[in-house]
């Protein structure tokens, strides 16, 4: 049986096999690429993928998009009579790839790698476990997303050389430095930010569209969540075309109205105004490239790897190659690399003879805080010790001894943090445990007690402290115990989510879909001719709108969308 690699991405998420030593995308019919939304529509039937994308203008409080940001938080989203976290969220995406991966391979899907950003902490990563659990997966390995783009491109290379994989999505944003040789990937150093990408990008653009039509109009439709949505939406497909297009229109019909009256959006945006807008986000990305080389010690990496959808944008090429002096290769498609490195990854554990190995490294400083004394004795609370350095190759377990401050005390306090900073609470707290009922060696005497780190394949940090008179240990897996779920709490977790569609169902529910999203815009568009047709006698206009309700009442979308057409284009022109 297959295990399936996935990319859990933040705007689209993919799945892939390796054929033949051949990795290959697993498509959803004509698309390679799930997008990776999750929706309920008006009549109350649970969308996935493009249906819930398709929604998204008309019904935003009832769509989730880029959830992936949030893995790892409280956040709660009230969905369709569901009360569900990111996680949660995320299980319906990968249970929908699941199930277009078991179409493609003809048979049931256990296992499967799951790529996360290297820059995601313990819980992100925890939580992304459990998604896959969630969505009836037994997820194998966990990977960083640019060593998985590494597998890609790297498969087959019989040359040594260090390459620099930037990866740019849609809400993540990573860089990493790795050596290729002989098909062996080591990762060298990695940095990143995990709430970068091209949703920032859509939002600045998105801001400006907002304040344009308010330039024009006087009226600010940031309270308007339907007409915000339909904002974004149009940022985001000008963003595309600006990819291809030094100039690009967007028109936007009845996005508000004053006094009976439509207003439009309608500007030209050049790839020149986009590019300013998104400037001071391009050279945050740039100051990562130069934080990795520095690490590596590399001072030009042999090759430049670009990875993720926003890639795409001729600016950040342009970036990359000014900051690396190389000029990046995009042979494999940057939307695709990492679910296909995943799939490489995934081939590898099942045991296929792939000449491939994976070397991967903490992307994070781990330690815990501490207490230190200074040269005269006094006490300095809050510091921190460092036990695994960023940039070390996993997996790895450290262990280093410490010891009470007083002889009287019997129990400590171990707090675990993630970061660099001298000063333990500046950086991130992973967790805590209370080590209770220590007993010295002697009346009189510190007790000492190793603590040890362990850092997995997956990024998961185990912490353990042990008594060394009784051997006794206690500890925990940070930041992941409130998801350490049983398989039972597993299952009844599974259960509470929303149950899928039939798959033999789901086009004519797209359709149904569809038409309801159909007649409400024509709904919408005939209170307008309406409201016209009561100022004015126009019989154009009157027999439009009969033929308009007759196409309707008859079921006829593709005469109801032509006559659409024709009313959003007078409409327009009274404006």
């Amino acid at each position: 049986m297959a295990i399936i690699g996935i990319d859990l991405g933040t705007t689209f998420s993919a799945a892939s096999v390796v054929y033949d030593g051949v990795p290959v995308l697993l498509p959803n019919g004509d698309e390679r690429l799930l997008p990776s939304v999750v929706g309920v529509s008006p009549d109350g039937d649970w969308l996935v993928g493009t249906p819930a994308l398709n929604q998204y203008a008309l019904y935003p409080d009832q769509t989730v998009r880029s959830v992936k940001r949030l893995m790892g938080t409280d956040a709660v989203f009230a969905l369709g009579g569901y009360q569900l976290n990111p996680a949660e969220i995320s299980a319906l995406i990968l249970r929908e790839v699941k199930r277009v991966a078991e179409v493609n391979l003809g048979q049931d899907v256990a296992q499967a790698v799951i790529t996360v950003p290297a820059y995601f902490t313990n819980a992100q990563r925890q939580a992304t476990t459990l998604a896959g659990q969630l969505a009836g997966l037994d997820v194998v390995r966990i990977i960083n997303e640019p060593t998985a783009a590494a597998l890609a491109f790297g498969l087959g290379e019989q040359m040594e050389q260090t390459a620099l994989v930037y990866d740019l999505g849609g809400g993540t944003f990573d860089v990493s430095l790795v050596e290729i040789v002989n098909g062996v990937i080591d990762v060298r150093a990695s940095h990143g930010d995990t709430r970068l990408g091209g949703d920032d990008f859509d939002e600045r653009l998105a801001e400006y569209l907002v304040h344009t039509f308010a330039e024009q109009h006087g009226v600010d439709l940031r309270g308007d969540r339907r007409a915000m949505a339909r904002i974004r939406r149009a940022a985001e497909a000008a963003k595309i075309d600006l990819s291809s297009r030094m100039f690009t229109w967007v028109r936007e019909e009845y996005l508000a109205e004053r006094r009976g009256a439509p207003l439009h959006l309608e500007v030209e945006l050049s790839r020149e105004q986009f590019v300013s807008l998104i400037q001071d986000i391009l050279l945050r990305t740039a100051e990562s490239i130069d934080k990795v080389l520095a690490d590596g010690e590399v001072e030009t990496p042999d090759t430049v790897l670009l990875v993720g959808g926003s890639t795409y944008i001729p600016a950040v090429w342009e970036l990359v190659a000014e900051q690396t002096g190389v000029q990046p290769r995009q042979d494999v498609r940057p939307s695709e690399a990492v679910a296909l490195g995943a799939g490489i990854q995934g081939a590898i554990i099942e045991g296929q003879p792939i000449d491939a190995v994976l070397v991967d490294v903490s992307p994070h400083a781990l330690g815990v805080a501490v207490v230190n004394f200074t040269y005269a004795g006094d006490v300095i609370p809050d510091s921190y010790k460092v036990l695994i350095r960023r940039n070390t190759t996993i997996p790895v377990t450290v262990e280093e001894v410490f010891s009470t401050i007083s002889a009287d005390q019997n129990s400590v306090e171990i707090e675990v943090y993630q970061g660099e900073h001298p000063v333990a609470s500046q950086n991130v707290r992973l967790g805590a445990f209370v080590f209770e009922g220590l007993e010295p060696e002697a009346p009189g005497d510190l007790i000492e007690f190793p603590v040890q780190f362990s850092l997995d394949l997956n990024g998961i940090l185990e912490v353990y402290a042990t008594d060394r008179r009784t051997g006794r240990q206690h500890g925990i897996r940070v930041a992941t115990d409130r998801q350490r779920l049983s398989q039972a709490e597993i299952r009844q977790a599974m259960d509470r989510l929303p149950p899928l569609s039939d798959p033999g169902e789901e086009a004519e529910e797209d359709l149904d879909a569809a038409s309801d999203a159909l007649h409400e815009e024509a709904e919408a568009l005939l209170e307008r001719a309406e409201r016209l047709l009561e100022t004015r006698d126009d019989p154009g206009l009157a027999q439009l709108v009969e033929s308009i309700e007759a196409a309707m009442e008859a079921g006829d979308n593709d005469e109801l969308r032509a006559l659409l057409d024709v009313l959003l284009d007078f409409l327009y022109e009274q404006g």
